[in-house]
């Protein structure tokens, strides 16, 4: 069963993703860009105080991970 999808900031979402195995490559403007080695697939994580649901869980697919996998790392 699926977890409910945290509340969490974009710092936060960044830190988790890092755990997860993406590795931060720069900053542009207010946000975070993420990239996986052997992806072509970039992440652009705002690094705002909440994120909204919607865009975490979107982030979360972009990555090829579930909110269960997600939240392992937070």
């Amino acid at each position: 069963m699926s977890k409910k999808l945290p509340g969490i900031s974009g710092n936060m979402a960044v830190k988790a993703f890092v755990k997860a195995g993406w590795r931060f490559d720069r900053t542009s403007g207010s946000h975070a860009i993420l990239r996986k080695e052997g992806s072509t697939v970039t992440l652009s994580v705002p690094l705002h105080d909440e994120l909204r649901k919607g865009l975490l869980k979107a982030l979360i697919k972009d990555a090829g991970m579930d909110v269960d996998e997600f939240s392992r790392y937070l």
